[in-house]
């Protein structure tokens, strides 16, 4: 019964759950210089041998000089802040780390050394360590689990006894600010941070506020997992498996930079991110092309007969007040501008009021890193149509009443 669960049962599930989905397992006192198979010390985060040999396996044509570049860049971040350090960090992981090295010739080349396979989930080092312990400064703590990706601390969990009336959740939220304060060395490279009972559990980002941590309710997709369930079960399962993961790593993660030096890193939740990617899959559908996705057996019906490839067809998506519209538009955004099966194409965002423009807008603006470029805004007609006079490419915001005549027999271009 979960409500005989001590916290170190607890643990053993989610770690067994990890497991289930393809993680190796490691106790850290065991992973310490004195420990059966060493591989770190106290005041070092990451796994250096797992994360020498992914960059060396994922990168085979670049030289060592190449290897050895990125990993000091990796390793000795220099930052004002710990979310200004989290996002250099979280580029790189999804970029690749850039790195100049000589060729043969003497001539100076540049490359992107890859830190992580994300179209071969299988190709990288995947690793659940529970009670790692981390001294960073005067400071020592303990983190329950902690989840590794080619030897980086990718995602940090802490668990509370349920069976203890005085702590929940919110108990485990509590130890989070103490970890960014006091480690962060650590949360420099945190993805995402899980705060669990065991029965209810959380799931935030750096910069998230409380209300902001939020449940992860379904496995696949297909469905809303019941609620008698395990909540820790399911973000887990739903979250960390390999392909998803690294999916939500690499295109639902983003920093809105407002302009003013405050960061705010947001993640997509689980309607959020399994909207996206059937809205994708259905655009590739009807624009004639196939994608390789995580996609849920709800989303894969988007391939059945009754809609063709290439009918220009895609469909709609329905959403509630206060489920996040506007980040779920520029994900949505971010994916089809990057699908390499989509070419390039011009996004053009049109709404029917002038404040919801500005209200969009605002919302793309600030996430230009997740789309690759800064949208546009068009002021008048005149000015749709020159932005409109593009191969491809490029955001454009625009009010519907703009595609109206400019006067009387006037017609608006084909696009």
């Amino acid at each position: 019964m979960i409500d005989r669960f001590t916290e170190s049962e607890v643990e053993e599930a989610a770690l067994h759950w990890f497991s289930e989905l393809g993680y190796a397992y490691a106790y850290d006192p065991e992973l310490l210089q004195d420990g059966e198979t060493p591989e770190r010390d106290e005041r070092t985060v990451f796994l250096e041998a797992r994360l020498c040999s992914a960059l060396a396996r994922l990168n085979p044509r670049l030289p060592s000089l190449a290897i050895e570049d990125a990993f000091r860049k990796l390793t000795r971040v220099s930052a004002p802040s710990l979310v200004t350090a989290n996002r250099l960090l979280h580029r790189m992981v999804v970029d690749g780390v850039a790195v100049e090295y000589s060729r043969a010739n003497g001539n100076i080349a540049g490359a992107q050394v890859k830190v992580i396979d994300f179209d071969n989930p299988d190709a990288n080092d995947w690793l659940a360590v529970n009670q790692l312990t981390v001294i960073d400064g005067e400071h020592h703590r303990r983190p329950d689990i902690v989840a590794y990706v080619n030897g980086l601390p990718l995602a940090v969990i802490e668990l509370k006894n349920p069976a203890d009336v005085k702590a929940d959740w919110l108990s485990a939220h509590r130890q989070l600010p103490t970890y960014k304060a006091e480690i962060p060395s650590l949360l420099a490279y945190d993805e995402a941070l899980i705060a669990s009972d065991g029965t209810t559990a959380r799931i935030g980002t750096l910069t998230a506020g409380r209300e902001w941590f939020m449940p992860w309710k379904t496995i696949e997709g297909d469905d809303v997992a019941p609620a008698s369930g395990l909540e820790l079960e399911v973000l887990i399962k739903g979250v960390f498996e390999k392909r998803r993961v690294l999916n939500l790593i690499q295109h639902f993660v983003v920093f809105e930079d407002p302009g003013d030096g405050t960061l705010s890193k947001k993640m997509a939740g689980y309607h959020q991110f399994h909207a996206v990617n059937a809205a994708l899959a259905d655009t590739l559908r009807a624009s004639g092309h196939e994608g390789d996705l995580p996609l849920a057996a709800e989303e894969r019906a988007a391939w059945d007969g009754s809609r063709k490839p290439g009918d220009k067809r895609i469909g709609v998506v329905w959403h509630t007040q206060g489920s996040g519209k506007s980040l779920t538009m520029a994900f949505y955004a971010g994916r089809v501008m990057h699908a390499p099966e989509m070419g390039n194409p011009t996004v053009v965002v049109i709404t029917d009021r002038n404040d919801l423009d500005d209200q969009l807008f605002g919302t793309f603006a600030r996430c230009t890193e997740l789309l690759g470029e800064p949208p546009v805004q068009a002021a008048d007609r005149a000015d749709l149509r020159r932005l409109l006079t593009r191969e491809a490419g490029g955001v454009v915001f625009t009010t519907v009443q703009k595609f109206f005549p400019e006067q009387k027999g006037d017609t608006h271009p084909v696009l």
